[in-house]
């Protein structure tokens, strides 16, 4: 059996961690909430943030994870999810199965979620998309 390290208290005020660039993608940014050191690793927590207007979103992909909410906390983001839209609207919460095909292509100016998947350290996959993506909104 191998040992395995207790997660750690943890509290992360605003102040503490800033929105910084260099994420999963360059259009947002992002806030870390401290949540992968104190699990080490086993789950990630974070705030992400429109940065810029979207041109061509995110790409179809997929996620190797084992879990993967998106809560939206302000504004509006539309994905595919297969070969259906959905638009998810702040208060919203989608779990994003392992393995789902999905593309974000459009968002508010204010859009903000939290996102909390686990492992941390999971991968983003480019697959080949199953239909058509509408356009984004101009800014």
């Amino acid at each position: 059996m191998l040992f395995e390290l207790p997660t750690q208290f943890s509290h992360v005020k605003p102040t503490d961690t800033p929105f910084r660039e260099g994420g999963l993608r360059d259009f947002f940014i992002y806030r870390d909430l401290g949540i992968a050191d104190a699990t080490h690793g086993k789950v990630i927590a974070q705030l992400v943030r429109a940065n810029n207007a979207p041109e061509v979103g995110t790409g179809w992909h997929r996620h190797e994870a084992d879990f993967h909410i998106v809560f939206m906390l302000k504004g509006w983001a539309r994905f595919m999810y297969g070969d259906k839209e959905t638009l998810v609207e702040a208060g919203d919460c989608v779990q994003q199965a392992p393995g789902i095909y999905h593309y974000l292509f459009d968002y508010s100016k204010d859009m903000e979620y939290l996102e909390i998947v686990a492992p941390a350290n999971f991968k983003s996959i480019d697959v080949e998309g199953p239909c058509e993506v509408p356009k984004p909104t101009p800014w």
